[in-house]
């Protein structure tokens, strides 16, 4: 992940686009764990749904390198 990502020349880094990704990513997640009615297991709702978006981020982020 070294350099930018040019956009009609603006420069991005490329954790910004990941981090829109994981957003979108998460948000699909979030809803979909809500139907199913696994938010009655979770004791704090928006910290998990923090921590399910920094294991979203982190694994694109890791898929993304190469690792």
């Amino acid at each position: 992940m070294i350099g930018e990502i040019d956009v009609q020349g603006l420069f991005l880094p490329p954790l910004l686009i990941l981090a829109v990704v994981a957003w979108i990513l998460s948000g699909l997640l979030r809803r979909g764990l809500r139907a199913a009615g696994f938010y009655g297991w979770v004791w704090h709702p928006p910290l998990f749904d923090l921590a399910l978006y920094v294991v979203v981020l982190s694994g694109l982020a890791a898929l993304s390198s190469g690792v």
